[in-house]
């Protein structure tokens, strides 16, 4: 018993009909016979009752349908599979990546890099929303952002990880003695704040027009240590993740939560309508086992 004589048997199930059977395999409609004659023999069963106008299958025919069917769904699972290991020893991860992302995906790109050394790692570097329109582009596979996106619709997502948001004000600014700071105090003074293609920014900015605010920006900047040394001297104040405000010089800053509280989401996105290739699914993957902890719940 064979693949292409179960595949024969489940296509003549469907059809009831040798010569319709024969058409849809390119094979001669005794050739489809003899498939089905051999199965026969194999079992020691009649699969199939000819009669005027085509065939019926016997109780034993039914069930070899039903089994064959199974067999070959899960024969073509497995040749999916094997496909994509053969794919992953060779290729290409087009991924789009954010300055502010980069040092907390730093560990699982190193694992990705280990565990597929035959894939290239093709960054394309740039904010969030810059990312989402190279992807609309057809720039990247899969790319880092903060959630929720822009471009609503065009893009399936998986949520990664949370972090809170924090005001960081110089030492000694007099906001430092409010325990958080709402976007009606933060609009009174000179704000930083990343580029205008940056996803978080774009967020910010939308959260503060619908609490009827308008900040005051002073200055924007693409590297979040450049920010953070501008607020240390004095030219404004800025909002950062957690793990980033983490990371500026001990000391020389203070940091206040936002009222309301935010959180900043990390999450991979990649066009809704189109499949991911081999090495972006193997970087999901690892992703949601690496970073599909929440460090801070919403």
């Amino acid at each position: 018993m064979d693949l292409k004589s179960l595949e024969c048997f489940l296509i003549l199930s469907r059809t009831g009909n040798f010569t319709r059977t024969a058409e849809q395999l390119h094979l001669t409609q005794p050739t489809v016979s003899k498939m089905v004659q051999k199965l026969e023999q194999q079992l020691g069963q009649n699969l199939v009752r000819r009669q005027p106008h085509g065939i019926a299958l016997t109780e034993a025919g039914q069930h070899l349908a039903q089994t064959a069917a199974q067999i070959l769904a899960q024969w073509q699972q497995l040749e999916g599979q094997v496909n994509a290991l053969s794919a992953l020893e060779r290729g290409t991860l087009k991924l789009g990546i954010c300055p502010m992302v980069s040092p907390l995906a730093a560990p699982l790109l190193s694992a990705y890099r280990q565990r597929y050394p035959g894939i290239t790692l093709d960054f394309y570097e740039d904010g969030g929303y810059g990312c989402e329109k190279a992807l609309l582009n057809d720039r990247l596979a899969i790319s880092f952002t903060a959630l929720p996106t822009t471009h609503l619709g065009e893009f399936a997502s998986q949520s990664l990880v949370r972090y809170p948001l924090w005001v960081c004000l110089p030492k000694g600014h007099p906001l430092a003695d409010y325990p958080a700071l709402d976007w009606a105090t933060l609009a009174r003074h000179p704000v930083i704040f990343y580029n205008e293609d940056f996803a978080l920014t774009q967020w910010l900015t939308r959260l503060s027009q619908r609490a009827g605010v308008e900040l005051n920006v002073v200055l924007r900047s693409a590297q979040w240590d450049f920010i953070g040394a501008m607020v240390e001297v004095g030219l404004g104040l800025t909002i950062l993740p957690q793990p980033i405000c983490e990371r500026l010089p001990a000391g020389q800053l203070e940091f206040r939560p936002l009222s309301p509280a935010l959180n900043w989401e990390i999450g991979l996105i990649w066009r809704q309508r189109l499949p991911l290739d081999a090495p972006a699914e193997a970087f999901l993957a690892l992703a949601k086992t690496m970073m599909g902890q929440p460090a801070t719940p919403a």
